[in-house]
């Protein structure tokens, strides 16, 4: 009996889990198109429709257009029923994002806090979070966890930052936070965070290379519709490839890293100003000087995707901070130097551009626990 029991329990709930997976990915959907697509009963589908919209999860909301027949009842999730929350580190601030369970930025807000390795550091953070929380009237009940992506290598088991020459954050622990945040957290290399929300944006890419133009480069490596990690946590690490071993000092200690090139510190610093007046002053066409900077950026760009391109034969998407500064012409202008006298050419379609800028690894670090819970079935 106990056996039995056991597996009607594990049926009811496998049954629950694909009727709401099923409303999730078609958006609107009907109770007739549940029971034909499925191949369940209706009996079966309606207890489980009726479960799920008692548990506030699913919602039933105007009717399709009649065909002949009575109008069927539209048919959707609640997207906000839960939320997650993503946090981006950095040296002097950090990015907060709220997403929904479509991985759609809810809020987001940017908060100065240069960061100190010191129990009031996190603590201030912990405080900041809440904060965010109440101004945008977010139930306690609905936040499934707090994922943070910081600069830095994170350890096999998610528990310390094992790298962290830019924030010196090195030996940061994941019970840093959950000692001050009261939700499930979560810690995560933001140029991995990024890889995650693009490869949501992007669901049917297999492969990929991100270049993430953030203040600090980064980067990941997509395989399988996998980000990959690689045997110490470091595959991707764009940065640090050498594209001159007599060029400009990295902060890793070595000279000529793509970094020194590509970040948009290193932009800035080339400039002269801020990245926001960089590109004002670049799009009116008026300064040579900048126009000179800026070809010079996109050659270095350029250089490290064809050799990349190369070795792993791949879309490539461009992604973060300087991401929504990019034109078209920008990115004609890369897949010709990409592809000047190059046997493996790399086609427009395969240049993509990611579309949340700065806001990337906090919105990517989120989609954890927003992935756990819709397509891992957590707590349904």
């Amino acid at each position: 009996m106990k056996e039995k029991g056991v597996t009607t329990i594990t049926l009811k709930k496998i049954n629950r889990e694909k009727v709401y997976q099923y409303i999730y990915r078609e958006k609107q959907t009907s109770k007739l198109q549940i029971v034909q697509d499925l191949q369940m009963g209706l009996s079966t589908v309606s207890q489980n429709l009726n479960a799920l919209e008692q548990d506030g999860l699913i919602c039933r909301d105007g009717y399709f257009e009649s065909t002949g027949g009575r109008k069927a009842q539209v048919i959707q999730i609640v997207t906000d029923v839960k939320i997650a929350i993503g946090i981006g580190l950095l040296k002097n601030m950090f990015h907060i994002a709220a997403v929904d369970l479509y991985g759609e930025a809810m809020a987001m807000d940017t908060i100065a806090l240069p960061y100190e390795n010191t129990a009031e550091y996190y603590a201030e953070l912990a405080q900041n979070i809440e904060k965010f929380i109440d101004k945008n009237g977010y139930d306690r009940d609905r936040i499934l966890g707090v994922s943070i992506a910081t600069q830095g290598i994170i350890s096999p088991d998610g528990s310390a930052v094992t790298y962290g020459a830019i924030m010196h954050n090195t030996k940061m622990k994941l019970s840093d936070f959950t000692s001050r945040i009261p939700y499930p957290c979560h810690l995560e290399h933001d140029s991995k965070s990024a890889a995650y929300l693009e490869l949501w944006n992007h669901f049917d890419l297999n492969d990929a290379v991100v270049f993430l133009l953030n203040r600090n480069l980064g980067g990941a490596v997509i395989m399988n519709h996998h980000v990959h990690q690689g045997s110490f946590m470091h595959s991707g690490a764009i940065e640090h490839m050498c594209i001159d071993p007599n060029g400009p000092l990295c902060y890793c200690g070595s000279h000529g890293c793509l970094e020194t090139y590509c970040s948009a510190n290193s932009l800035e610093a080339a400039a002269g100003m801020s990245i926001k007046e960089f590109f004002h002053v670049l799009r009116e066409g008026k300064s040579d000087n900048l126009n000179t900077i800026w070809q010079d950026y996109l050659k270095h760009l350029a250089f490290a995707m064809r050799n990349l391109n190369m070795i792993i034969d791949s879309p490539i998407i461009i992604s973060g901070y300087l991401a929504p500064y990019l034109v078209p012409e920008d990115l004609n202008m890369l897949l010709h130097l990409i592809n000047e006298n190059n046997p493996f050419t790399l086609t427009a379609d395969q240049l993509l551009v990611g579309t949340h800028g700065q806001y990337t690894p906090a919105i990517g670090a989120a989609l954890h626990y927003i992935n756990r819970f819709v397509h891992e079935g957590t707590a349904l």
